[in-house]
């Protein structure tokens, strides 16, 4: 990502997902010098494993009030900040036939006290504003929550950061944390595409890699009592509701309906696994038969509605310090100052929390960075807007734009004009159930640090739609030999982003859903002739 690394940092930051970028970014707008190292691509972890939730803080506002102020807060925020992330859809929390009706009025109560705006509505409006809510609810709440793009959103992070001198490597895994008398002194990199090696120094290493922190910590002779929770989710193949649509009661398993681009997501189960299972989480039948049944109950049409594909993340749930068993277990925000806590200088650890307070994690982290540099400078990732966000609308209003480029402007915000639609081929579409352009793909490639399909999934959406890469995916590996990628690679990378699409379809492959992958098989493997 850029041409010229350094050898010494202010400081180091450990994970490439949205908590690690976050806090790259503050703590290059706070002036210090920063490196942000991945192992992967960006967003490979919880980040892109979430079900794209914009929370209004309403879930937790019973059962965790600090939380749900957070959230509230910092859904505000980010709506400021990082508008071009999110869609403004609300929220509805239906009580249903086997609820309590009785819990709205605490609900309501506790929303309330949180700051958060909670009003009660008929069925009868709730049917109105999103006909897909079930039709038996006995009551609705009105909330404001929203969909957001945690992709998008980590990558706008991430280029704001470089654009105030911060560097990044991607597939580059720390091996060894260097330590010398009783300090952090830097990290030990493993370039997971050339094996070379090489030694980066800091003043100071913040470790932000998630449930992989506990690793981390290891490294350094730290022990943080991390203990992983699966998350299920299922993509359905089109948007079937309008807003949120949650169930008013105490959190529970598949009790989200969430509007995600032109698809939905429901979600999540909550398990606790083994550590040693986090790097290849297996879905069960199990949890795919919750997930339909308890979506069903939300919106009906679901019954009916075509599944894409299921993933999983994990969550990084942290333990106190005295509580080795996990029974007091964290949902909340956890810094570290292992200076304090270890003996061990020139290390913090940020963990805990949730996509939501990202960026409230990053300010905490960044506050006790320059804390421990002597930098005195305050905060300004609150009220300083992101790249997509910032700037005037390029776009002219009198002028009549393609679908394809008000879909990009849905995706990179007013980036958009960096994008080439002058020629036809560039204004032609890769894929159409996203409606990425050529144009948008190139963009992606040489602005975005994209390395191969994977990476530009990730930044366009391609391969994400209905077809799940089966018509687009061949098309955007053509583009990326056009962009200097050699062939050979370029079938390599097909061949995983194809499997890695079959991935998310086997746990739900039957109907529709196993017809559409049999012709993937069928002109990826009888066509193409690639070992799928």
């Amino acid at each position: 990502m850029n041409s010229k690394q350094n050898d010494n940092y202010d400081v180091i930051i450990i994970g490439g997902g949205i908590t690690g970028a976050g806090t790259a970014r503050d703590c290059a707008l706070r002036g210090l010098k920063v490196l942000l190292v991945e192992k992967f691509d960006f967003t490979n972890g919880a980040t892109g494993r979430n079900h794209g939730l914009l929370h209004s803080g309403a879930r937790y506002a019973v059962t965790d009030p600090e939380s749900a102020t957070e959230c509230i807060k910092e859904n505000m925020v980010l709506r400021r900040i990082a508008k071009h992330c999110i869609e403004e859809t609300d929220g509805l929390f239906i009580t249903l036939p086997e609820d309590d009706i009785n819990y709205q009025k605490t609900f309501v109560e506790a929303c309330t006290r949180a700051g958060i705006s909670a009003n009660i509505i008929s069925p009868e409006e709730a049917l109105r504003l999103d006909p897909s809510v079930n039709p038996d609810l006995l009551g609705a709440v009105r909330v404001p929550d929203a969909s957001v793009d945690p992709f998008h959103l980590t990558t706008a992070n991430v280029l704001d950061a470089r654009q105030h001198g911060a560097d990044v490597l991607t597939y580059h895994e720390v091996v060894a944390i260097l330590t010398s008398n009783g300090r952090v002194e830097g990290v030990r990199l493993h370039n997971n595409h050339t094996g070379e090696e090489i030694e980066k120094h800091a003043a100071l290493v913040i470790n932000a890699a998630g449930i992989w922190g506990h690793d981390i910590a290891k490294m350094a002779d730290i022990k943080i009592n991390m203990f992983p929770a699966k998350g299920t989710l299922l993509v359905f193949g089109h948007r079937v509701n309008k807003m949120v649509i949650n169930r008013c009661r105490k959190p529970a398993n598949a009790d989200i309906l969430v509007p995600d681009d032109a698809v939905c997501v429901i979600g999540t189960t909550s398990d606790r696994v083994p550590y040693d299972t986090v790097d290849n989480l297996k879905i069960t039948s199990e949890e795919v038969d919750t997930l339909i049944r308890e979506g069903e109950k939300l919106a009906p049409s679901l019954a009916t509605t075509r599944i894409l594909r299921a993933y999983a993340g994990v969550r990084p749930l942290v333990a106190a310090d005295n509580d080795p068993t996990g029974r007091s277990i964290s949902r909340g925000i956890v810094c570290l100052d292992h200076e304090k806590r270890d003996g061990l200088a020139g290390m913090i650890t940020i963990t805990g929390g949730k996509m939501m307070t990202y960026r409230l994690m990053a300010e905490q982290a960044t506050d006790l960075a320059c804390k421990k540099l002597g930098i005195d400078k305050t905060c300004e990732t609150a009220t300083t807007p992101l790249p997509g966000t910032a700037g005037k609308d390029p776009d002219n209003p009198h002028h009549t734009y393609s679908t394809a480029h008000k879909a990009a402007k849905g995706r990179q915000g007013n980036r958009v004009k960096e994008i080439d639609e002058r020629t036809e081929d560039d204004r032609a579409l890769i894929c159409e159930c996203e409606e990425v352009s050529v144009g948008e793909a190139k963009y992606a490639i040489e602005e975005l640090h994209v390395h191969d399909l994977l990476n530009l999934r990730r930044r366009t959406r391609v391969g994400m739609g209905t077809c799940q890469g089966e018509l687009c995916a061949c098309r955007a590996a053509g583009v990326m030999c056009e962009n200097g990628v050699k062939v050979d690679k370029a079938m390599t990378d097909l061949t995983k982003f194809i499997n890695e699409r079959w991935k998310g379809m086997r746990p739900v492959a039957w109907g529709s859903t196993l017809d559409e992958a049999q012709l993937t098989t069928i002109i990826y493997q009888g066509l193409c002739g690639l070992g799928i």
